[in-house]
């Protein structure tokens, strides 16, 4: 489990923009993380007033966060970004609003020493929210 001074140490995200609260589950090929959805969340000001819904694509780029602690946190990409390159299959099945806590699951179908490409599933309780496969590239950083 990686708490979130942890995650701050292997992501390069900060406030408004990093979307993982806590690594509860890393294996080799999968990987477990929480995102806890507050009022208090930027984005909620604008979308929408009086009907808060947390949008699908931020919930995409947690998912995408969350695959990307899997990778960085390897000695031999510690030196690393993980970019975000592609979405496919992706579906939003049910709306994330504030209280609702995000478990989201990864796994790896495809490594390279570039590109890792991941099947993930966002689950409020145990009601499946948006599930996609995410492809990420691993770029030196400058």
């Amino acid at each position: 489990m990686l708490d979130i001074k942890e995650i701050q140490q292997i992501l390069p995200h900060r406030y408004p923009f990093l979307l993982v609260d806590k690594i509860v589950t890393l294996e080799e090929n999968k990987v477990v993380g929480i995102k806890n959805v507050t009022i208090n969340e930027p984005f909620f000001q604008g979308h929408f007033p009086g009907t808060p819904i947390m949008p699908g694509v931020l919930v995409i780029e947690a998912m995408a966060q969350v695959g990307a602690v899997l990778f960085l946190r390897m000695n031999e990409h510690k030196n690393k970004l993980a970019y975000f390159t592609g979405i496919d299959k992706a579906k939003f099945r049910k709306p994330v609003v504030p209280g609702d806590q995000l478990r989201m699951e990864l796994e790896v179908l495809k490594v390279s020493s570039r590109i890792c490409k991941m099947r993930g599933k966002a689950f409020v309780d145990e009601t499946l929210v948006v599930e996609a496969e995410l492809l990420s590239a691993l770029v030196d950083k400058k």
